[in-house]
């Protein structure tokens, strides 16, 4: 009965915003998925659980031990497969062990776990690594000889190899084909403890037992699968809706009869005032009717603007039901391409892991380029970078590192603008999420979202415009409404595009023209 507990948690960042204030949940046991658009704290949460953030105030309770496979691993590119999956040291042990050179202090560091290198190479396998399942001599290989997918599997290995009772999963999907993701997807129904996973991969969601959505830093669980939590929100925003109707309408209703009230008071005011003035009865008589007339219109008028401010509150309460989630605006320059206009032409290229491939890209085509993970699909876009496009271009690299990391996000995305008005771009910034204050976080300190968000803005606000987008794995990391506004500017687009992507769906939205899988062979179209 693995669970994960809240109590009281608070917690704000260093320059004082909040984001979690009093939260009281508990999550599992069971398949959990870990909802809200980019920015809700999904990440923060999952951090605070593993330890790595100090609540403010509260506590957070975890029963069993704990696995926590992050949205950017933290590795480096130089460590060893054996090193990532935390059995470097056992490993040495064991093989000084079977040379006949060990020492006592190697019996107690292999302890109960002779077996760790067999069990490490059947995990590998069972993900799909099967090159890396292969033997063991292969757990000494280095990242950077692995794609991102490959690294994102290795990363979940090392995680299941600890036994975890409670496995926290944020964006585990990013990078990986379908074989991988299906691999992955059947893993999680087997695990036998409580999975917390953040992201928007919506096959993944929909394999869940519950869905959490982390919203203005409250928690709010729904049992069942993605698509009954959708349906319960479009409910109740549809409810929403109608009360925004109604209570509108009751709003213009009241601020009628309060109109038509002082309309009617206004009369019966000048109609005293005449009779005054005429002097047809008693002055005192005309003075108590005077003094009565206005002690009644204040009432009538009072009351008229009493129902007048219920209803305003009314809508105001309809209308904090109803969700206006902040979400990027994206317009890319016109930059139109016409049809055999070369853009790419590569010829007989020698890829690094084997694959000779020939491409041509003509006119404003859209390639998707396609292919299992490891392929080299990574490698083959940075080669087209690298031989030099025709056409004024701009790439968005899978691992985002495009950012000089002490300088803040405006100053990165006006070294690549240099003649843009600051103003300009900060207004265009504000498109992407980030405004005011936001603008100026150093870029060392954003999350996996926000990295993304920053790398878009600073693909397409460059100079010149590009006309011709590369683009890797470019939905990782997007909200739902995110990734639709990005798929609508994508399809609007008028330059060509060449984009590396698992998500079928995204691929088929964008208005895909031309499909290539890149095999050990090449690339077939």
């Amino acid at each position: 009965m693995a669970t994960i507990s809240f109590s009281d948690l608070t917690f704000s960042w260093p320059d004082g915003t909040p984001v979690f204030d009093g939260l009281d949940a508990v999550l599992g046991p069971g398949r959990i998925g870990l909802v809200g658009s980019n920015g809700a704290g999904k990440s923060t949460l999952l951090r605070l659980i593993a330890g790595e953030f100090g609540p403010a105030r509260g506590s957070i309770g975890v029963t069993g031990a704990l696995g926590y496979l992050r949205q950017d691993l933290g590795l480096s590119v130089g460590q060893r497969v054996d090193e990532v999956l935390g059995i470097a040291g056992v490993r040495a042990a064991l093989h000084r062990i079977e040379s006949g050179t060990a020492a006592d202090s190697d019996f107690e560091t292999v302890g109960a776990r002779w077996d760790v290198e067999e069990r490490a190479v059947a995990l590998l396998g069972r993900l799909g690594l099967d090159y890396l399942a292969g033997s063991p001599h292969h757990l000494d290989r280095r990242l950077d000889t692995l794609s991102g997918g490959e690294t994102v599997l290795l990363g979940l290995v090392a995680e299941l190899l600890a036994d975890p009772d409670v496995l926290l999963l944020d964006e585990p999907t990013n990078n990986l084909d379908a074989a991988a993701r299906n691999r992955l997807y059947e893993v999680l129904a087997q695990f036998g403890g409580t999975v917390l996973v953040a992201g928007h991969d919506r096959e993944l969601l929909e394999r869940m037992d519950a869905i959490a959505e982390l919203r203005a830093g409250r928690l709010r669980l729904f049992g069942g699968r993605f698509s009954y939590y959708e349906q319960i929100i479009e409910q109740e925003q549809e409810t929403a809706r109608t009360a925004i109707r109604d209570a509108r309408g009751e709003v213009r209703k009241q601020s009628r009869e309060l109109v038509e009230t002082r309309i009617k008071l206004d009369r019966r005011r000048r109609y005293g005032q005449k009779m005054y003035e005429n002097k047809r009865e008693p002055k005192i008589i005309m003075g108590a009717r005077k003094r009565q007339a206005e002690v009644s219109a204040g009432k009538l008028r009072n009351n008229h603007l009493e129902k007048v401010e219920e209803a305003e509150q009314r809508l105001e309460q309809a209308e904090e039901l109803l969700r206006d989630d902040r979400e990027i605006r994206v317009d890319l320059p016109g930059t139109r391409l016409y049809p055999g206009q070369q853009v790419i032409a590569l010829e007989e290229v020698t890829l690094a892991n084997g694959p000779v491939v020939s491409l041509a890209v003509n006119g404003p085509q859209r390639l998707a380029i396609t292919g299992r993970n490891g392929a080299g699909k990574t490698t083959l876009l940075r080669r087209i970078a690298d031989e030099g496009p025709r056409v004024s271009w701009r790439m968005l690299p899978q691992r985002l590192d495009v950012f000089d990391e002490s300088a803040t996000v405006y100053e990165n995305v006006a070294a690549g603008a240099p003649h843009a008005d600051p103003e300009l771009i900060r207004g265009r910034l504000a498109r992407f999420l980030f405004r005011g204050a936001a603008a100026d976080m150093p870029a060392a300190a954003l999350s996996g979202g926000e990295r993304l968000r920053a790398a878009l803005a600073m693909l397409l606000l460059a100079e010149p415009a590009p006309r011709l987008l590369i683009l890797d794995e470019p939905t990782n990391n997007l909200d739902l409404v995110s990734l639709g506004h990005l798929t609508q500017a994508l399809a609007a687009f008028q330059g060509a595009l060449i984009v590396v992507s698992h998500d079928l769906r995204f691929l088929d939205e964008i208005g895909i023209t031309r499909h290539a899988e890149l095999t050990s062979e090449g690339l077939r179209e």
